[in-house]
């Protein structure tokens, strides 16, 4: 028994194909929405959290050595004319004697991508004086400055940095 269709009648075969479409299109969309979130970031902060939670502690008794020593850090961090941000620090002691002996190295971390961190060796230009150059782009950095003596970090800054 057939009965004629009626103009514009829904039928099984219809709703059939638009579901499919529907649940194919979600899904190619997904796919290239998971391509491009896991090329473009690794999701890895640090490699174990367990042993980044032991550390913890040790952080902790640093910085409070740290502050007892009350050195006065000044930095500064522009660009120059070629385009390389340049970081220049003064590092004095409680009595605002310049620190001899000390090596330092400054780490240029991307909020969002480790893969663009960069580490700059800060070269000794006198007593408690280092400079250092970089090829950092624009953007919000967080600048981690270590102050080292006999391989011994002795000082750590942290700060927010924009680099224009």
């Amino acid at each position: 028994m057939n009965t004629p269709r009626k103009k514009g009648e829904l039928t099984g075969r219809a709703v059939l194909l638009w579901l499919v479409g529907f649940f194919g299109v979600v899904f190619a969309v997904n796919g290239v929405l998971v391509q491009a979130a896991t090329s473009t970031f690794r999701g890895m902060e640090t490699g174990s959290s367990y042993k980044a939670g032991l550390l913890f502690k040790a952080d902790i008794e640093s910085a409070e050595r740290q502050d007892a020593l009350h050195w006065q850090i000044d930095g500064k961090l522009k660009r120059d004319r070629a385009g390389e941000a340049v970081i220049e620090l003064s590092a004095r002691d409680a009595k605002g004697a310049a620190l001899a002996g000390l090596t330092a190295v400054a780490h240029f971390a991307h909020p969002a991508d480790a893969r663009l961190d960069q580490t700059v060796t800060l070269q000794s230009t006198g007593p408690g004086e280092f400079y250092g150059e970089t090829q950092a782009p624009a953007g919000q950095w967080e600048l981690i400055v270590d102050l080292f003596r006999g391989g011994d970090r002795q000082f750590r800054s942290r700060s927010r940095v924009t680099l224009r």
